[in-house]
């Protein structure tokens, strides 16, 4: 039988027996398997690791790890159950110069902790470093002053692993018939009146029937999340009395974020999480997570220490080559994490299984993908992390979404990553707000955007689900504020309006900001509708922005990553006050939905199908109803375009091998400032075409049929949509 160890300078508890076993390396983190609790913490630097068990006094018993494999330190403690809150203490090298961290004074969270309990109290204890000293001369780092942070950091707790999922099935929606919807947790639940207030602002709140019967109604697949894996609130903005509200400030890339949970205690987040995905599951919808591996929440060398830094500085963080004492920072935040190094990589891959097989979330949209395909400085397409993901029988199968681009030279890869990925195509979103708003630019390349953007993803092998197709996201103005302001407003964000996007290609349409013109407020809510529309009907796969279909604004604020206040929250009083918007989201979406000629799994071709009597399956037109030449197509201030989609020439058949046939649709664009007449082509197979969506109605409803050769008279930035009905 293994011995019982005596607690080892333990902090203010007097001397205990604690049965300690040998335990495994494998899992790692804190895995309680119904009997006791394996611990398991990589580390390649340190010379002693212990594991320190913290009472509900907050008092703690401190267990050395004895047993090593493979620089992973690790014991079994039978009678340690779920609820224990524990935290590790790394002895080993502090010299910065060679890149190594290690502080024992800092009770260090777990790198694989699936819940953690308490907040962070900023101050001295927290930094391995004299802060008076570094405000007087950044430089000077010096010697850890061996302040302990245990009382002012959180705590990693252990977990119970076991779940009811009852007969929980993944939807695995295909991309073609996938519709995105992204969302914050607390945003979109705060102040929604149907929901208990006890339960705004949390999972449970977002599983709440009110918000499941929204999101059904607008046909949403899949709901993608803003980061829920823990996080922390930067010091600098809780002195301004802000807090870090998005998210990206991840240390627990394996727990639910607690402040999301109604009951937090004990690890409460994750099995109501769990129940969150299950309820989603249950009405068809999938669940996205946005997911930050591309650095944590220590920043530079300037922040604190929590977890990784004091674990293995040097394994988990890309360091500047010829000064270790910096941190390579592709990313903008103050560090990057080293996807170079097997142990950070498995971390990353160990994550992403995690959630899939554990808390059965269906993808993954990566946050400045860019970084983690960095090899030694470049982005690189075979890339160890492409690698694993690819090989990977779970990760694989899953959504991936990478946002392909960061803020190293060379991050903007769009159109670049491997055949397995789709990508947030920020292209899309660039054509399709110059191209409303009315700034030269080609034809051609509009028409790409619009039909799946072949141009960026057939060459990898992938199809037109391949561009994830957005115009506005959490990153950026709303909708509504896309078409309201030509300047960003963030004053309330204590930068001086430094921070955000400064070239939004956003029109205001006359006016900056609020406004009682009649006409401009007209102008605006076409303008949105247009944009609705544009984006349900392209090719690819359309992600709506939370809010945006009842005209959510943040007044300007193009930058809202600080903002937890109604300035950032749903205002759910926006449903009646802008019903005509939120019905016409409706009917877009549904058009899309019934309708598979606008989400083809393949990419046009553009010429006869099969045989040479056989009309294309696509046709673009002036607004004379005439073919596009080549000089219509280079016409720098061509703002008017019509495109026959045909509903007879679907090239894939459906799951059950059957042929697909749909309606035809024409599909009519004015951009221009003026009234347009569009002339109705003649087609021997259509006699009669039927007006199914129309943007100068504020709902899309239209009582309009039309023949071959009929003109059409579209007002100024108008979409209108026909079928043909003969």
């Amino acid at each position: 039988m293994a011995p019982s160890h005596p607690n080892s300078g333990a902090a203010g508890t007097p001397p205990a027996l604690i049965t300690v076993w040998p335990g495994s390396s494998y899992p790692l983190g804190a895995n309680f398997d119904g009997g006791g609790t394996n611990f398991a913490v990589f580390s390649e630097i340190a010379d002693k690791v212990e594991l320190c068990l913290i009472d509900d006094k907050g008092e703690e018993s401190r267990i050395c790890l004895d047993e090593v494999d493979g620089y992973v330190w690790h014991a079994y403690l039978p009678n340690v159950s779920p609820g224990q809150r524990y935290g590790f203490r790394v002895h080993g090298p502090f010299d910065p110069a060679a890149g190594h961290r290690c502080d024992p004074s800092k009770l260090l969270l777990d790198p694989y902790g699936k819940s953690f309990d308490g907040e962070f109290t900023f101050g001295q204890a927290l930094f391995s470093y004299d802060l008076a000293a570094v405000a007087e001369d950044p430089a000077e780092t010096g010697t850890p002053p061996q302040v302990d942070s245990r009382g002012h950091t959180m705590t990693s707790v252990v977990i119970n692993p076991f779940f009811d999922w009852a007969t929980d099935r993944a939807p695995r929606t295909p991309y073609h018939e996938t519709v995105i919807y992204e969302a914050h947790v607390k945003g979109m639940t705060q102040t929604h009146p149907a929901i208990p207030e006890a339960l705004r602002g949390t999972y449970a709140g977002l599983a709440h029937p009110a918000i499941i019967e929204h999101l059904k109604s607008l046909n949403v697949t899949a709901i993608e999340l803003m980061p829920v894996h823990q996080f922390m609130h930067d010091s600098r903005l809780l002195d301004l009395g802000l807090r870090n509200y998005w998210g990206y400030n991840t240390f627990g890339f394996f727990a639910p974020h607690s402040q999301y949970a109604a009951n937090p205690q004990a690890g409460g987040a994750v099995p109501e999480f769990k129940s969150m995905v299950r309820a989603f599951h249950e009405q068809g919808i999938e669940v996205i997570l946005d997911v930050v591996y591309n650095h944590t929440a220590e920043g530079n060398q300037l922040g604190p220490t929590i977890n990784f830094r004091g674990i293995d500085n040097a394994a988990y963080y890309r360091l500047v080559d010829e000064d270790l004492r910096l941190y390579k920072d592709f990313t903008g935040t103050g560090n990057s994490l080293n996807a170079r190094h097997p142990h950070t990589l498995q971390l990353i891959m160990d994550s992403l299984r995690y959630w899939v097989t554990e808390m059965h979330v269906d993808g993954f949209r990566f946050d400045l993908a860019s970084t983690l395909a960095r090899e030694f400085y470049d982005v690189d397409r075979l890339s160890a992390f492409f690698d694993l993901v690819q090989q990977d029988p779970i990760v694989s199968q899953v959504k991936l979404i990478a946002e392909p681009w960061d803020v190293g030279e060379g991050g903007y890869q769009v159109g670049n990553f491997p055949g397995l990925w789709t990508e947030w195509n920020g292209k899309y979103r660039d054509t399709v707000r110059d191209y409303w708003r009315g700034e030269p630019a080609t034809l051609g390349e509009f028409a790409s955007r619009l039909t799946g953007s072949s141009d960026l993803y057939e060459a990898t092998g992938r199809r037109p689900g391949a561009s994830i197709n957005f115009v506005t996201a959490h990153d950026g103005f709303t909708l509504n504020d896309l078409v309201s302001y030509n300047e960003k407003h963030n004053e309330a964000n204590g930068e001086d309006n430094r921070d955000g996007e400064s070239h939004n290609r956003s029109w205001n349409c006359g006016v900056e900001g609020p406004t009682d013109d009649p006409e401009i407020l007209d102008l605006r809510r076409r303008q949105m509708r247009n944009i609705m529309a544009t984006l349900m009907l392209s090719q690819g796969t359309p992600m709506v922005t939370h809010g945006d279909e009842i005209g959510r604004t943040q007044h300007g604020n193009n930058n809202v990553y600080c903002q937890d206040s109604e300035l950032s929250w749903m205002d759910w009083s926006l449903v009646d006050k802008n019903s005509d918007l939120l019905a016409f989201t409706r009917k877009a979406t549904l058009l899309r939905k019934k309708h598979p000629v606008f989400r083809r799994r393949r990419f046009f071709e553009g010429r006869p199908i099969r045989s040479a009597d056989q009309v294309r399956d696509i046709a673009w037109l002036t607004s004379a109803g005439e073919e596009m030449t080549a000089e219509d197509w280079d016409s720098q201030f061509g703002r008017s375009i019509a495109v026959f989609l045909n509903g007879e020439a679907l090239p894939e058949p459906n799951l059950r091998g059957e042929r697909v046939v749909d309606d035809s649709f024409l599909l009519c664009f004015n951009a221009h400032d003026h009234e347009v007449d569009f002339v109705i082509p003649h087609d021997d197979y259509a006699k009669e075409w039927t007006a199914e969506l129309d943007t100068t109605d504020p709902t899309g409803e239209v009582k309009l049929v039309v023949n071959d050769g009929d003109a059409v008279s579209l007002p100024a930035r108008t979409l209108l949509v026909f079928r043909k009905t003969q």
